[in-house]
């Protein structure tokens, strides 16, 4: 099945996350895909890592380091890395930055860019974390997948976004999978385990 294309998401959100505020948090809709209707979730949605499943370490020439699941499969971009199975991803990129993100300047740039780039997202947390890397900004929302090419079906993923900051460089942390899919601990050790090189 097809997925929203991550590395099309990070690409699109970084190009739009400096643009004024466009609006409130939780009412901006951008294009057509933005406007459409939120999918319902799946009863007994796929996309579980199992508890068994064994990381392993990814250093990215981009300058940073990261625990990744064993046998997805990766994709090297221009500025990052993803690594998907199935409806799960992981992406990660780097872009410029003056300075770190805060939670008002996400939610005025980063969360009206998410909007505009992904299908029907809901946004629902805008934190600030303190990871082993220091201090990040945290995303937590809903999207619909694009449709599949064969079936047409869309499935609602839940997404958690990381933003990491260090000297002029903003790491992009985003993992997704089926909305209702148990992966808390898993997404918590790819999270924690990031690190700039």
């Amino acid at each position: 099945m097809e997925n929203t294309s991550p590395w099309s998401r990070t690409i699109l959100a970084a190009a739009l996350v400096s643009v004024a505020s466009l609006g409130p948090i939780f009412t901006f809709a951008g294009g057509s895909a933005a406007a459409e209707k939120a999918v319902p979730a799946e009863k007994n949605p796929p996309g579980d890592i199992p508890d068994t499943q064994v990381f392993i370490d990814y250093a990215s020439p981009d300058g940073f380091r990261i625990k990744v699941p064993e046998g997805w499969a990766r994709s090297d971009h221009p500025d990052g890395a993803s690594f998907v199975d199935k409806l799960d991803g992981v992406t990660v990129s780097i872009s410029k930055a003056a300075s770190a993100p805060t939670i008002e300047s996400v939610k005025s740039n980063e969360v009206p860019a998410l909007k505009a780039a992904e299908r029907s997202v809901t946004v629902t947390t805008v934190e600030a974390v303190k990871l082993p890397a220091g201090s990040a900004i945290r995303i937590v929302y809903t999207s619909n997948s694009a449709p599949n090419a064969v079936t047409n079906k869309q499935v609602r993923l839940e997404n958690e976004r990381y933003l990491y900051f260090r000297e002029g460089k903003l790491a992009t942390l985003e993992l997704y999978a089926p909305k209702g899919a148990d992966n808390v601990d898993q997404w918590q050790l790819m999270s924690r385990s990031f690190h700039w090189n």
